[in-house]
């Protein structure tokens, strides 16, 4: 008998298919540019606009900002002349607005800030 038992066979096989998922996953996992953290208290700890938007708007208004549809209508925050005016922005990050969830309770004042500033002066947007 110059091969091995089936049974050997496919689980060397099963364990070979499953040693390069966790590689695979493990990589996609290290490369993920809107990884994020939140403390125990559930409060994010990203300090920077940028990682901010990352990790609480990317996902619905896209990395690029110019939002999507599908499932919902994600509106474009790129060349949005409604995020000139600050307190809409604020609003908005702080209470939601029809399917965006409230990130007030997520968020200290620096990062709503951050991320608010961050969204009014990329994408297109130039707002001070």
């Amino acid at each position: 008998m110059d091969r091995p038992p089936l049974i050997l066979s496919v689980m060397l096989m099963a364990w070979l298919m499953g040693a390069a998922t966790v590689s695979s996953a493990q990589d996609l996992a290290q490369e993920a540019p809107h990884a994020f953290t939140i403390s125990p208290g559930y409060r994010f700890t990203e300090k920077s606009g940028e990682a901010l938007y990352n990790a609480t708007c990317a996902g619905c208004h896209m990395p690029d900002g110019k939002g999507a549809q599908g499932a919902g209508h994600y509106p474009a925050l790129a060349d949005n002349p409604a995020v000139e005016a600050a307190p809409y922005v604020i609003v908005n990050v702080l209470h939601g607005r029809k399917a965006m969830p409230p990130f007030g309770d997520a968020m200290d004042d620096d990062q709503v800030a951050a991320v608010v500033n961050y969204t009014r002066t990329h994408f297109g947007n130039r707002f001070a």
